[in-house]
């Protein structure tokens, strides 16, 4: 291996922003790409192709960064896992493969905050162009225009609905029409508000991450170079312009030299790390760990925002969920055969089948709350099973979908293998938890309509016995968890707090881009997976853009 080897573009991080960037740069062979993922391959694991084994994943320290949070003020200082995927497709390798692209208005508020060229009628053709849709059965009853006005068909991203819907699912959607939300077979169509099935990224029983969709055919390029087990170390800056980037492979120090660019998509935690460790950031931050400062920018690190999520769980009388209870150790044999056979039956689920947008109160303008409804008992992130053999249940998550609070991300050392301190400062606005609160008494609602209600035993969470707002909003800070869509350290604007312009290039600095979701000056509404996809095609068309004029 050339230990300074020279590329066009260096791109750090093969997470779901990067995997775009790899295929898109090299497409038209014109230029070389280095992508660099401090993980290793995915084609091994198993786990990581079958949907549901997700909860597998969770556990593992080699694809997965396993990073916690510090004690969380408002969470009675509790510390919180923060799983992210460390592996070729990052997060969309190890995560539940929903695919929700946010509120309309969620963009259109960026484009208002100053973020040219980033309202969601200019973002559409980059979430098409993005898809292979597949309707589903069900899909009958949508709109033939608004399939092809909101989805695209021949991309790279196979989405359609899972093949396995478990029964409940079904009466998850039945049991909200009956509480008197709208049915919606399209959450990302015209509209997003009611109850109605998940679209996830998956083919034929199996997980289709954004390496799956983009790199795997790509692989074979002359023009593309791809590092597993290869972990930056720091940004290379000349007379203020990025020229490479050193990382740690096979136990030496490299480096990479950029001709054109660096491009970091390390996402929401790694990428604002990488700019301290490389003295870009708070001075103060970086200073404090005896880093040569090299560019001022303050908001590095700052504007983490992320989903909080609360579990309400149903004991069933039936079997109907998924549990591992000693009555279905049967039921496993038979369906670890059919999947490993045919990719098919409760393994090649994603869990989440189905779930709802919905509003906290009438005067909302918009949904504020989103529900996923699991066939199974909350086991939070996978790292305690027990629940699954105690009992059968289902789940139904809520969270809030625009939180207040926001947090950090900043340097533990100046060690680059030291993970970062990450502070989300969960529940610091009390309108937040409130949220949860009445999200809880929604869902109770829900629970009890004919549908689901005649299957219902008991409640285990929070418990009949809590009913007052005082009692739920203790509960909701004794269990509250991440929803795993930390967004916004990175944040695209004008403002001072800015760290990349609207065409993701970083504010003061030339030949460095971010793109990932550490971009995003606001959350968006819904899962950020398919938004994660969509920056980066965005962004390696302006980036194409760019450097074929400047070849021009």
């Amino acid at each position: 291996m050339d230990r300074q080897a020279q590329y066009d573009f260096v791109v750090v991080g093969a997470g779901s922003s990067g995997c775009v960037l790899a295929n898109r740069l090299t497409e038209n062979g014109k230029f070389t790409v280095l992508l660099l993922e401090a993980g290793p391959s995915d084609k091994t694991n198993p786990f990581i192709h079958m949907p549901a084994g997700m909860v597998g994943l969770m556990h593992s320290r080699k694809y997965n960064w396993r990073l916690w949070t510090t004690p969380q003020t408002h969470l009675n200082n509790r510390v919180l896992f923060q799983p992210r995927g460390k592996t070729l497709g990052g997060s969309s390798s190890i995560n539940a493969c929903v695919y929700i692209r946010g509120h309309a208005s969620d963009y259109d508020h960026w484009a208002d905050l100053g973020c040219e060229g980033w309202s969601y009628k200019e973002l559409l053709p980059y979430f098409k162009k993005s898809e292979n849709f597949h309707p589903a059965p069900f899909s009958a009853g949508v709109n033939q225009k608004d399939l092809e006005e909101y989805h695209g068909s021949g991309g790279p991203l196979n989405v359609a609905s899972p093949d396995h819907r478990n029964p409940l699912s079904q009466a998850f959607i039945e049991a909200g029409v009956q509480a008197g939300y709208e049915r919606n077979l399209d959450f990302n169509g015209a509209k997003q508000g009611g109850v109605g099935p998940y679209s996830a990224y998956h083919k034929d029983g199996q997980r289709w991450s954004n390496s799956r969709a983009y790199l795997w055919s790509a692989m074979s390029r002359p023009n593309l170079t791809i590092l597993t087990n290869a972990r930056a170390a720091r940004i290379c800056l000349e007379n203020g312009r990025a020229s490479g980037v050193e990382y740690f492979y096979e136990g030496q120090l490299c480096k990479a030299l950029a001709r054109k660019e660096v491009i970091l998509s390390g996402g929401a935690f790694n990428s604002p790390h990488l700019l301290m460790l490389s003295g870009i950031g708070p001075w103060q931050d970086v200073l404090h760990h005896n880093i040569p400062p090299t560019h001022e920018l303050p908001g590095v690190g700052r504007n983490l925002q992320d989903h909080l999520d609360v579990f309400l769980v149903m004991r069933t009388r039936n079997r109907l969920p998924i549990s591992l209870h000693p009555l279905s150790w049967l039921r496993w044999v038979f369906q670890l055969a059919k999947y490993l056979m045919f990719k098919r039956g409760e393994l090649s689920s994603n869990l989440a089948e189905s779930g709802g947008f919905v509003k906290s109160s009438v005067e909302e303008p918009i949904e504020d709350l989103q529900l996923h409804f699991v066939a199974l008992p909350a086991i939070r992130h996978g790292l305690n099973l027990w629940p699954l053999f105690k009992s059968y249940a289902y789940s139904i998550m809520i969270y809030d979908l625009r939180p207040h609070s926001k947090g950090t991300v900043r340097l533990a050392s100046s060690n680059p293998l030291d993970l970062p301190v990450v502070d989300p400062n969960y529940g610091e606005h009390q309108r937040d938890i409130d949220r949860l609160v009445k999200g809880i008494r929604i869902a109770r609602n829900i629970a009890t309509q004919p549908a689901l209600g005649r299957m219902n035993r008991e409640e285990i969470s929070p418990g009949e016995h809590l009913q007052t707002d005082e009692e739920l909003e203790q509960w909701v800070r004794e269990t509250a968890e991440t929803a795993y869509h930390p967004v916004g350290t990175c944040k695209m604007g004008t403002d001072e707090m800015a760290v990349v312009d609207h065409r993701l290039r970083v504010h003061g600095l030339a030949s460095l881009r971010v793109v990932d979701c550490s971009i995003m000056p606001t959350l968006i509404g819904g899962n950020t997976n398919a938004a994660a996809t969509m920056i980066g095609e965005k962004a390696a068309a302006m980036i194409l853009e760019d450097h074929n004029q400047e070849n021009g």
